[in-house]
């Protein structure tokens, strides 16, 4: 496992998920209302991104930007020691804001693992609560797609896999009106982005969020899927059998 695509993974995919948290979750809702800042994490070797919080909403923004706050990580590792709820201090710029991380944004991180890390004798429990199902489910959902980019992009069996794929844009979906996550795909690059796409060069989705949520967890398989309607593939089917060898390299980064 490289380091750098996974601190890529935990940045880009992991902690992008605050964003839908805030809109998702009534309780991280109630924390974002009160908050007016703008975080930017700065990892060497991997990027930089912003978090804000404002009117009771939480963005998140790929690279560098207007932030009252900003935090280094020396390096991958460091990055993901603080992922991973492991004793770490990163560098930050304007001392006065820092209870933000002590305060909110460990609560925010606290309800993150509560939905994408529950305890496993406790995950059926939870599970049978149809709000936290939906939630689990739709942020696992990004979490896999968004990682499947950086994998794509940085991965070494990632980007052998990415070089397989023909300039285009391939569309992921949970019903017509679900979570749905497109890539454009130029170069061999991927480029990962939230919404629908009308006329995507390949199609993958899932009929019911029921079914997506047996798929992320290995309970169906999408032979199966495709047998009874619950899941549709169309277009360029080549580009959807390397996003098939993708999610595979995702499952073992997300473990």
């Amino acid at each position: 496992m490289d380091n750098v695509t996974m601190a890529k993974i935990n940045l880009f995919a992991v902690l992008r998920n605050l964003e839908d948290l805030c809109e998702l979750d009534a309780e991280s809702k109630k924390i974002a209302e009160k908050l007016n800042i703008a975080v930017e994490f700065n990892v060497k070797e991997v990027g930089s991104a912003v978090i804000a919080f404002k009117d009771g909403k939480c963005t998140f923004t790929r690279g560098k930007g207007k932030a009252s706050l900003r935090l280094y990580f020396t390096s991958p590792e460091h990055f993901n020691k603080l992922i991973n709820g492991e004793n770490t201090i990163p560098i930050f710029y304007n001392v006065f804001k820092v209870g933000f991380l002590l305060k909110e944004f460990t609560q925010l991180t606290d309800r993150l693992s509560y939905f994408l890390q529950p305890p496993k004798e406790k995950l059926a429990e939870y599970l049978k609560d149809r709000t936290y199902f939906e939630i689990n489910t739709t942020l696992t959902a990004y979490t896999a797609f968004f990682a499947m980019a950086e994998i794509a992009n940085y991965d070494y069996v990632g980007k052998a896999c990415a070089a397989r794929v023909i300039p285009g844009t391939i569309l992921c979906c949970i019903g017509e009106t679900g979570p749905a996550i497109n890539f454009t795909v130029k170069d061999h690059k991927f480029v990962a982005a939230k919404g629908q796409l009308k006329a995507p060069t390949a199609r993958m989705c899932f009929s019911t969020i029921d079914f997506a949520h047996k798929i992320l967890n290995g309970q169906a398989s999408s032979f199966g899927g495709m047998g009874s309607g619950d899941f549709a593939v169309t277009g360029a089917l080549d580009m959807l059998e390397q996003v098939a060898k993708l999610l595979n390299v995702v499952s073992e980064y997300l473990a």
